[in-house]
């Protein structure tokens, strides 16, 4: 399995965990209905740190809300418009990610070179997983390679619970104004009055889109069934699979068409169709300002990858590559891996005698008798 399909897998676990914590995070009950003589709800606090694990979470997942929710709301009070104030919050974040995010798709995008290579080394450590697991290891660190960097893949997937719990929770609350405290100083003060119903609810925040018909960013609305199979999938989940689509297709690598496929390298591109498809799956789960969210960041990614790798893998698409597409170079191009260097010479010293390069046949045969030494070195460490 290559590393790049591994981690999609690994990618589409979190997102499975994160969906299953969003259903039972869920509450069951609804909002107060106009006329309901029942006691007004309790206003949003922060966690309180308890003996048991969930309450050692909850107060440790606190700081994170409270830090996407501060800015939520200090974006809506400049634009009263909640659909805006979550599209420009997605902005601020994915903004801040740039760095992480261009390291990751760097990182990706050299191993991607380096995939001949690696097989290689797989195939003459073949049986002895470690020794091929350590000379991959010395072979990207020479090459400057940083494994960290394809570990920021998965930041974005984090980022979706706290996100959900921002607009699920925050959104919806008669009075989040206990939220908007940090370290008892009110950062910004709401005008809330607890149990007061308006047209869109009892939740102190107008949660109503009005370029979006007037759709509830808190509630599941704009579904529609399937009338064949009768399961309700989200219109703002087919525009998300959609751009997820483009997105996975951009960052797999470009491929000749005259040249047959890997194995390996097939089953990741069929993935890449696949695995976005899933997210139809769990639509009905997820609020209408989490898919704003979503999908205004999955589109800043398309574009941060099109500045970083080009069209990627994108064409050829039904075995057809547009002339735009042929001799495309990205804004910001992916530096291959090289060979380290030779340590600078120190001051003073006398200049080294410039090394003959050897031939790409000559490193094969030497690479090749390393080998063959250390594998007889292994047998004779065996028979003893």
């Amino acid at each position: 399995m290559s590393p790049s399909l591994r981690r999609r897998l690994i990618a589409l676990g979190l997102l499975a965990l994160v969906v299953l914590v969003v259903a039972a995070c869920t509450p069951g009950g609804g909002s107060l209905a106009p006329g309901q003589t029942i006691t007004p709800p309790t206003p949003l606090h922060p966690a309180e740190l308890k003996g048991d694990p969930l309450s050692v979470l909850a107060w440790l997942f606190t700081p994170i809300f409270q830090a996407f929710f501060l800015l939520l709301v200090g974006i809506y009070k400049l634009v009263p418009d909640i659909g805006i104030a979550i599209i420009l919050t997605t902005l601020v974040v994915r903004t801040v990610m740039v760095p992480l995010m261009r390291r990751q798709m760097v990182s990706m995008r050299q191993l991607q070179a380096l995939q001949p290579e690696i097989k290689e080394i797989q195939r003459r450590y073949k049986g002895d997983r470690m020794k091929a697991q350590q000379a991959q290891t010395e072979m990207m660190k020479e090459r400057g390679i940083s494994q960290a960097g394809c570990l920021t893949a998965f930041l974005p997937i984090l980022l979706i619970l706290p996100m959900y719990q921002v607009i699920r929770e925050g959104l919806s609350s008669p009075d989040p104004n206990p939220m908007l405290q940090v370290f008892g100083f009110q950062v910004f003060q709401l005008d809330c009055t607890v149990g007061q119903v308006h047209a869109w609810g009892t939740s102190c925040l107008n949660t109503t889109i009005p370029w979006l018909g007037g759709m509830n960013a808190a509630g599941y609305e704009g579904l529609f069934t399937i009338p064949v199979i009768g399961i309700g999938i989200s219109v703002f989940a087919i525009v998300y699979t959609l751009i997820q689509l483009v997105a996975s297709r951009l960052a797999l690598p470009a491929h000749n068409p005259n040249i047959p496929l890997d194995p390996n390298v097939r089953t990741q591109r069929a993935m890449s169709i696949w695995l976005p498809l899933i997210t139809l799956l769990y639509s009905t789960v997820i609020p209408v300002g989490l898919f704003v969210y979503l999908i205004v960041s999955t589109i800043y990614q398309v574009a941060q990858q099109f500045l970083t790798t080009g069209f990627g893998g994108m064409f050829p698409l039904f075995g057809f590559t547009p002339g735009f597409a042929r001799e495309h170079k990205p804004r910001f191009p992916v530096a291959m891996p090289t060979a380290a260097a030779s340590p600078p010479r120190a001051a003073g010293a006398p200049a080294r005698p410039p090394t003959p390069q050897k031939s790409a046949i000559e490193r094969s045969a030497s690479a090749n008798a390393t080998i063959r030494q250390r594998g007889r070195q292994g047998r004779r460490g065996r028979r003893r």
